[in-house]
């Protein structure tokens, strides 16, 4: 009889990301959009990186890794409570962000290196606390987590999807596509579990940096994004939607987005179940 411990959550995460059709972006990708995650995802009053510092203990941690760390948005906010933080991203233009970011703010402490997640990370010095905001939606959860695990002295801190899709429902509708969905934390969750790992699930409402639109043309470019290229009977719809909402002051996409915080406290390799 099939039960959860029967399940293998690896092989069914890598399963699901095939079906959803996802891929890995292209470093320039996130060149072009560096700046703009600065402006919408790394303000210091966001209430998601408020949430995010208040969640974490800092005690007897002095060094911090943040992977997929973007323009510093966790790393800049916490770097008060550490001696020293490097960020790792794979995109130089949010590299280049992070640098000149914490320049203006005076932080001499944080160090920002051209490294992803398939990388080898044995040259990175082993961190009290590593943390991935919003950054594990990756082809390989399960070798993701371990290597989280493996580089923190102390804890680790990720943040992962609770929506199964980052495109807003009423948009699904209108366009009338069947969109795939995407793995959300309960992976994470299942298999940090079945490797001996019991983690803590703690919850952060934020503002959905997607609805953060001033344009017909900016609405349309973040659809194209998140579902690929639009037919003109599609734009000829998000047109008319777009131009509804404004008319109407009804919110263009939904103004919130809800991320799950999975925590823990590290487990020596020799102790978990792989």
């Amino acid at each position: 009889m099939n039960t959860i411990e029967t399940l293998n959550f690896d092989e069914l995460y890598k399963n699901h990301m095939q079906q959803a059709e996802r891929t890995k972006k292209a470093p320039e990708h996130w060149d072009k959009r560096a700046e703009k995650m600065a402006q919408n995802c790394a303000n210091p009053n966001d209430p998601y990186l408020i949430k995010f510092r208040k969640m974490m203990d800092f005690t007897d941690a002095e060094t911090l890794l943040d992977v997929g760390c973007g323009p510093g948005s966790i790393s800049l906010h916490v770097a008060d409570k550490f001696k020293y933080i490097i960020g790792i991203d794979y995109s130089t233009g949010m590299l280049d962000v992070a640098k000149r970011r914490a320049q203006q703010a005076g932080i001499s402490h944080a160090k920002f290196l051209c490294c992803s997640w398939e990388d080898n990370w044995d040259e990175l010095p082993r961190c009290d606390i590593a943390v991935a905001s919003r950054s594990t939606l990756v082809m390989d959860l399960k070798s993701a987590l371990l290597k989280l695990n493996r580089q923190a002295k102390k804890r680790v801190y990720t943040t992962h999807t609770v929506s199964p899709t980052f495109v807003d429902s009423r948009v699904i509708r209108l366009l009338g596509r069947n969109v795939p969905t995407l793995p959300t934390y309960i992976y994470a969750v299942n298999m940090l579990n079945q490797m001996g790992i019991h983690p803590k699930v703690d919850y952060i409402r934020s503002r959905n940096c997607q609805s953060n639109v001033n344009s017909l043309e900016q609405f349309i470019e973040s659809i194209n994004f998140s579902v690929g290229p639009l037919s003109e009977e599609e734009v000829t719809k998000l047109k008319r939607h777009y131009h509804d909402c404004i008319q109407n002051d009804v919110s263009l996409i939904t103004p919130t987005r809800d991320w799950a915080m999975i925590s823990w406290n590290v487990v020596p390799e020799s102790e978990l179940t792989l």
